[in-house]
């Protein structure tokens, strides 16, 4: 009885006293600190590239001549650590001018909540490469998978794929098929993956390559490269056909790389081990073409010289 009555009648603090309550409300949100950088971890299997890059040097000016800005955020782990969730690229910008803290703000969320604040704050970025996108949709949705089943909003798995899915793609913009289509490129091999980032290969064709085994997948690698041009969506949904009826042979994949495409520009075939023999052995096969271009100018001008003398006689 004793205990209610001092609580009943405690003083308010000078805080209290002299703050309105939105403002009591903010504090006790928003916790921002200066902590040392050797102190963070980054998010574990973080879906979105740091680059040193051009962008990350204007980064590092701006940090350099006004500080932080806008806090990163972070959550205090169970071993008294801290995981950054939005600001990785801040972080390292802080890294290489030189300073041994950043200024975050520290939240509290368990794993799951942490991931789709995560993928949530990355997607504000102006720019998002395929494979980014692809293992964000993939972990945010195991994530928010997990929080269905413990939040009870489905009660069969096949319904709570579904729910999820359709949530997903309301927050994030893309219709559910599209973020489908995304997670799938989680099963290319990374190569194959870093085409699709850089414009080689399309969405569509990509999705259908994935379907294929990692060993198919390497042999239509090798003959990419090889024949120096990419599948097109038909040609893929063939792979994919062949590789269900148990069919597809390194073979049949060289038979269908070898069909001319509508558009295709013109392109000289080498093979074998005559032509093999012939360039360097640490020279990648997407040079080959160059290398055969300057030795022809080089033989076209010593043919010309040749000619020269020839004439002078």
């Amino acid at each position: 009885m004793t205990k209610e009555i001092n609580e009943e009648m405690k003083l308010p603090s000078l805080d209290e006293l002299f703050s309105s309550q939105e403002e009591r409300d903010d504090m006790k949100l928003k916790r921002i600190y200066e902590i040392p950088l050797d102190q963070i971890d980054k998010f574990r299997n973080h879906p979105f590239k740091v680059k040193d890059d051009e962008d990350m040097m204007h980064l590092v000016e701006s940090i350099r001549k006004n500080g932080i800005i806008t806090p990163a955020t972070v959550r205090r782990k169970e071993n008294g650590r801290f995981e950054m969730l939005s600001g990785h690229r801040r972080m390292r910008a802080c890294e290489l001018v030189g300073l041994d803290t950043i200024r975050c703000e520290v939240v509290e969320m368990d794993r799951d909540e942490a991931t789709v604040f995560m993928v949530e704050s990355n997607f504000q970025r102006t720019t998002i490469l395929p494979s980014e996108k692809a293992f964000a949709y993939k972990m945010r949705l195991e994530a928010m998978k997990r929080q269905g089943k413990r939040t009870d909003l489905t009660s069969t798995p096949m319904g709570s794929k579904f729910r999820s899915n359709e949530l997903l793609g309301r927050e994030a913009g893309d219709s559910r098929e599209q973020i489908r289509r995304f997670i799938r490129l989680t099963e290319l091999v990374p190569e194959i993956l870093s085409m699709v980032d850089e414009g080689k290969i399309a969405l569509r064709p990509a999705v259908e390559i994935s379907y294929l085994p990692k060993v198919s997948q390497k042999f239509l690698l090798n003959s990419m490269e090889m024949e120096q041009c990419t599948p097109s969506h038909a040609q893929a949904i063939r792979m994919r056909r062949l590789d269900e009826q148990g069919k597809l042979t390194p073979e049949a994949i060289e038979a269908i790389m070898l069909e001319e495409k509508p558009n295709q520009k013109e392109r000289i075939v080498l093979r074998g081990e005559r032509f093999k023999k012939l360039f360097p052995p640490d020279l990648p096969v997407s040079k080959r073409e160059d290398y055969v271009a300057a030795a022809m100018e080089f033989y076209g001008r010593h043919r010309a010289k040749q000619k020269s003398r020839d004439d002078a006689r």
